[in-house]
């Protein structure tokens, strides 16, 4: 098949699994007989610094273009200033609104063999395989703003359509998994998890009744997701409360450089990322770990371009990658010899050979 790509390196160690994303992506379409053209543009402080704004037109119009997009990260202590009067997240964000995601799937899988990288018991990991779906493009990341001297306030908004197409997402995903479905809200103090609830649990009872349902509060997923995180099969939430939840449930996995996510909208067009920010502390380094990247790739395989097949060996050489030692310095332990950057990526590129 052909298929144009739009690659979004970004900052910090963004062009660095970016990179490797690319390579993984090149090496599958010379084996299978793709051919994949790449279209490198900018965004976040990248761009600020390039053209002064963080989602420039150009770059909009080429991923509108794409069958896929890949995204390394944004950010940085070079662009916090909060009076600012641009942040790199508004690319990511502004991205995210333009092309109409709204459904972002990470997975969390569990490699036995880094199981002495999470802060966990190991037999607490045993059997762990999670999909987080979080809504992407609505909530209290994209209501309106407001700051004087003395106060601020961020409006946190849903509307029932919103909430009804990300739980079809999600208990879709539940129908072809285990049928369990747990719906993350706080609707003992927000309206709009009150509104949230009572929508899921009219659409769940009307369009899969056959679907286990289980509703938690925000808080008590995140206990629970570190007491019982093998209970769980496919959780949806709504957007700042899947923001953190994954990156706690990151620990599980050993490292943020492990998972993978994908944004979805009502077409197959997606943006692929792993979950991890910017990391400038090791910017440069050549030590980011590359899997969460290479992860997103094969998410990208599946979903936009319809290569299951391919999408499952770049998973497989992931796995045989570290099932034969290879480990980056986030997932290293004590006595293991991490591997760079490029040597990670290259250790899955040899597997997938």
């Amino acid at each position: 098949m052909e298929a144009m790509i739009t690659v979004l390196p970004g900052d910090g160690i963004g062009p660095e699994v970016a990179a490797a994303g690319r390579a993984v992506l090149e090496r599958v379409a010379g084996r299978h007989g793709h051919r994949f053209e790449f279209s490198d543009q900018l965004i976040g402080g990248a761009a600020i610094d390039a053209v002064g704004e963080p989602l420039p037109a150009g770059t909009v119009t080429s991923c509108k273009e794409s069958d896929a997009v890949l995204l390394g990260a944004v950010g940085g202590p070079k662009w916090s200033d909060p009076n600012a009067p641009v942040r790199p997240e508004q690319g990511l964000l502004g991205l995210r609104s333009a092309l109409g995601v709204f459904a972002n799937l990470r997975p969390v899988r569990i490699y036995p063999e880094l199981a002495a990288a999470s802060p966990l018991r190991a037999e607490i990991l045993e059997g762990v395989d999670i999909v987080v779906v979080r809504e992407l493009t609505g909530g209290i990341y994209f209501g309106e703003k407001t700051r004087d001297e003395f106060s601020a306030s961020d409006l946190c908004r849903y509307h029932t359509h919103e909430i009804e197409r990300i739980v079809r997402v999600a208990a879709q995903l539940a129908r072809g998994r285990r049928g369990k479905l747990c719906s993350v809200d706080k609707a003992n103090v927000l309206e709009t998890s009150r509104l949230w609830r009572d929508v899921t649990d009219r659409l769940m009872a009307a369009e899969f009744p056959e679907i286990d349902l289980e509703t938690l509060l925000v808080d008590a997923a995140a206990m629970h997701l570190l007491s019982r995180p093998a209970d769980f099969d496919v959780m949806v939430t709504e957007n700042m409360f899947g923001d953190i939840l994954t990156d706690e449930a990151s620990m599980l996995a050993g490292s943020l450089g492990m998972l993978p996510s994908a944004s979805l909208g009502e077409t197959t067009r997606g943006l692929y990322e792993p979950i991890h920010g910017s990391a400038p502390d090791i910017a440069g380094k050549g030590i980011a770990n590359p899997c969460g990247t290479i992860a997103s790739v094969a998410m990208m395989l599946r979903h936009s371009l319809g290569l299951a097949e391919e999408a499952a060996a770049v998973e497989t050489a992931i796995a045989s990658a570290i099932s034969q030692g290879c480990r980056t310095a986030d997932i290293a332990t004590p006595g293991e010899e991490p591997l760079s950057t490029t040597g990670m990526t290259g250790a899955i590129l040899a597997a997938l050979d």
